[in-house]
């Protein structure tokens, strides 16, 4: 018969199952995912048991009367809400019941630190505001404006990365130490004082998120409240038989039609062979070969002979005549073009107007010297 295993023991092995679930990529929906994550619950119940049985925790304690090995054990109960948010469901009925089983972990995780005087004052006000409306309670006031909501959520936000960060920080410290507790009761590895205040505050970084969780488990729970009412097993055998009745009378009619879903076997060209030629439809008026519908046989006849590519409807002259009346051909250029023709010494009106010409370029010369145009405001 094998020996009873110790606190200790089962709890190593309920954190190495649980811390396994983060670094494992299990999909949600898989057997072996929901198997890991019962598993980790059942060590976590196991543990439960064993610390009732040995009376760990007692009301009439107060913080200080608890050795700082035992502090880890008060995070059973969120240990256990947090897992199981995490089994998979298969209807509403069933989330339903999850819900409530990880809301009433949740609550005993915080009246056994309540008892402790653990819970600041902060926590004991959002305490009494859940024992007030356990399904309608949320960290952030509900007739307040978005504004303010906005800032309670950022508060919120805040206040979790800061109680995280100073556990790292914590839990960074050379005096920090595994806090193992030897044979004789004593602490071995670490400073106690240091290791104890590591404890209280991953449990105030706990209540953090319980509070942020009851309030995620009160908005789930408003829409599985909204949805329809699962099926009886008389009322899903009965609608497996209408659907099997509706499937066998629909199979009927289409034999009573001749419908087949069997695949037309290929066609083929002329009476047996796959020659071309033949009926194009048979006796009952099926198609035997494919076939176009025309409106107009001598159309085709004439396009039987002609080329594939389309005929010249002009000739290069034609075309080029066209372009030019269209205006497209540009005439003249070439070096022709740039040579000034030669001055003819009979024509005087032509001389005499070349000679005007360059007497005024002079006199705008001589009126409008270099740099006198635009002066930049210089005068």
């Amino acid at each position: 018969m094998d020996e009873p295993r110790s606190l200790k023991a089962l709890w190593a092995d309920a954190e190495a199952k649980r811390l396994s679930l983060e670094t494992t990529s299990f999909p949600p929906m898989s057997t072996d995912y929901r198997d890991a994550v019962s598993s980790a619950i059942t060590l976590y119940n196991d543990c439960l048991t064993l610390i009732s049985k040995l009376s760990l925790f007692s009301p009439n304690e107060s913080l200080e009367d608890l050795h700082t090995n035992d502090l880890p054990f008060l995070l059973t109960n969120f240990y256990l809400a947090e897992l199981t948010q995490k089994l998979p469901s298969s209807g509403a009925s069933e989330r339903k019941h999850l819900v409530s089983a990880a809301r009433d972990a949740y609550e005993r995780f915080l009246h056994l630190l309540d008892s402790y005087g653990l819970l600041s004052q902060q926590y004991k006000k959002l305490l009494e505001q859940y024992h007030d409306s356990p399904t309608t309670f949320s960290t952030i006031p509900a007739a307040s404006d978005p504004v303010s909501r906005r800032n309670a959520k950022i508060a919120n936000y805040r206040q979790e990365k800061e109680l995280k960060a100073k556990l790292e920080y914590l839990r960074s410290r050379p005096g920090y130490g595994a806090g193992e507790e030897a044979e004789d009761g004593k602490q071995d590895g670490g400073d106690e004082d240091l290791v104890r205040q590591v404890h209280l505050a991953h449990l105030e970084y706990s209540v953090h998120m319980t509070f942020q969780a009851l309030e995620s488990l009160n908005r789930e729970w408003e829409i599985l409240a909204m949805a329809p009412p699962e099926p009886s097993e008389a009322q899903k055998a009965q609608q497996q038989a209408a659907e099997e009745d509706a499937r066998r009378r629909q199979q009927q009619e289409r034999n009573k039609d001749g419908y087949s879903e069997k695949l037309d076997p290929p066609l083929q060209y002329g009476p047996g062979s796959r020659i071309p030629g033949g009926p194009l439809l048979s006796t009952d008026g099926k198609p035997l070969r494919p076939f176009t519908l025309v409106n107009s046989r001598q159309e085709i006849a004439k396009g039987v002979f002609r080329p594939g590519h389309n005929l010249p409807t002009m000739t290069i002259d034609e075309y080029l005549e066209e372009e030019r009346r269209r205006g497209g051909i540009i005439e003249g250029g070439g070096e022709k073009s740039w040579q000034q023709p030669e001055p003819d010494e009979d024509n005087i009106e032509k001389a005499d107007e070349e000679t005007m010409k360059a007497r005024e370029w002079d006199e705008f010369i001589e009126n409008n010297p270099k740099g006198s145009g635009n002066t930049l405001n210089r005068g």
